[in-house]
């Protein structure tokens, strides 16, 4: 037996269908097994904070030991896990192939999965969870919803907190009343028939958050690539399900899977490269559903074909070359690096299609912001997500730019946040922003600036 791995982490496919699967005093005792690992270990003491009440579970115990924790109090570390992977991706020296066989984040995944068959998932959490109805529903209500969901309403921040559990004091996404969708089938950006990388074709999938509540997101980054050469699709079959998989629901990941990689299989098969506007459903493409889904072929061909928005940046300049016409961003930019664009293990994209500006210094954060996506608004999990943001407040703080930006919408938010609850004189960004939209603005691009009445892309 070795101590740690020097091979390639590897991950099972997640056998969600067997019933040993959901059986709860089986999945207590793999995750017994794998909890008296981490206890000798400790090395992810300092991530989210599922490891912290794990270990203080154990050393408050009677014995000091694993065997004095009721597997009652299991639950504990289980709600405290965001499934961001930064465990199995960065610090576990156990993961497959070690003989110790330890997956964390999955154990977690699957407690949850017990969960939600015993119905003992809140029901808020499915609630909010479901993203394509929630903002179906309030475009049509946009500036009331917004109004309602503003931090500094003491009259419905209350009340949305009683009936909904999320923190009156958490920083929530606004609602738009016309979809990514819409705009890019009425303002579609022209695309340069010259720049270098005329000829590629690419779909953009516009994901929920995009779509329904930062349009600008999607917008800047089909400009991008119509100033690129790059003929662009819009198309938005549902939601990837990121929500229902961190509420166990395996079987509604695998549905919302073959749907989406069906209606996406198509544009493949004519030369549509897919790229995922929110690092999360690039995950959930790339990752997660061929270990859901493992034999649909529709899953594994949209899995080939994915992209992250900053790596399809990336790849284009690697290959063709960007466009010229950058120019610096004054003061340069704060760049937060997402969990689940690190667990795509592709290295740090972003920051590569940053530096690709010219004059324009990027500090780079690799950690937890501690958001966690739905997780870190929840009542009982925010002062939480603050505190496991706080070292990324703080490098922030130390060498502050005017341009706060991360991959993850929701993580940009919650660090900008917690900035202002940091902060003493020091100067602040005025907004969260997307890279992808910094990269638009270094080209001298505002969103539908690039509009032509000739459409050059047409949406299903």
């Amino acid at each position: 037996m070795r101590e740690g791995s020097l091979d390639a982490p590897t991950r099972h496919v997640i056998r969600w269908q067997d019933p040993d699967f959901t059986d709860r005093s089986k999945t207590e005792a793999e995750m017994r097994r794998i909890f008296d690992i981490c206890h000798g270990c400790r090395r992810c003491f300092n991530l989210c904070d599922a490891f912290p009440r794990l270990f203080e579970l154990i050393d408050n115990s009677p014995t000091g030991e694993l065997d004095g924790v009721a597997a009652a109090d299991y639950q504990q570390v289980a709600d405290a896990c965001t499934l961001c992977d930064m465990c199995f991706m960065t610090k576990c020296p156990y993961v497959p192939p070690h003989e110790f066989d330890l997956d964390f984040p999955h154990v977690m995944l699957r407690y949850r999965a017990v969960e939600h068959k015993e119905g003992r998932v809140r029901w808020s959490r499915s609630e909010l969870g479901k993203t394509d109805r929630n903002g179906t529903l309030a475009r049509f209500l946009a500036p009331l919803a917004n109004w309602g969901s503003k931090r500094d309403n003491k009259l419905t921040r209350p009340l949305l907190e009683q009936f909904t559990d999320v923190d009156r004091n958490a920083d929530l996404p606004k609602y738009n009343s016309r979809t990514f969708v819409a705009r890019a089938r009425r303002n579609p950006p022209t695309v340069d028939r010259n720049a270098r990388a005329s000829g590629r074709k690419a779909v953009l999938y516009a994901t929920c958050f995009v779509n329904y509540n930062n349009p600008s997101i999607g917008e800047a980054m089909q400009a991008v690539l119509a100033r690129n050469g790059v003929e662009t699709q819009v198309v938005y079959p549902g939601c990837c399900r990121m929500p229902q998989l961190e509420a166990g629901d395996l079987a509604k990941v695998a549905e919302s899977a073959h749907r989406v990689a069906t209606a996406l299989g198509p544009y493949i098969d004519e030369g549509y490269d897919i790229v995922a506007l929110v690092p999360s459903c690039a995950l959930m493409f790339k990752f997660e559903w061929p270990l859901i889904a493992p034999d649909d072929p529709a899953v594994y061909k949209l899995s080939e074909a994915t992209f992250d928005a900053a790596e399809y940046i990336v790849d284009i300049a690697r290959n063709e070359g960007l466009a010229p016409g950058l120019e610096p961003l004054d003061g340069g930019v704060t760049l937060h690096i997402a969990c689940h664009a690190r667990a795509q293990n592709m290295g740090q994209k972003a920051t590569e299609m940053l530096r690709l500006i010219p004059d324009t210094p990027v500090s780079v954060i690799e950690r937890c912001s501690g958001h966690g996506g739905s997780w870190g608004v929840m009542k009982g999990n925010f002062e939480t997500a603050l505190k496991v943001g706080r070292p990324v407040f703080r490098q922030a703080l130390r060498d502050p730019k005017p341009h706060l930006a991360s991959e993850c919408p929701l993580a940009a938010m919650h660090i900008l946040q917690g900035i202002q609850t940091q902060a003493q004189d020091e100067p602040l960004p005025a907004r969260p922003e997307h890279p992808i939209e910094l990269l638009a603005r270094a080209y001298g691009i505002a969103p539908g600036a690039e509009a032509s009445a000739e459409p050059a892309a047409r949406t299903r």
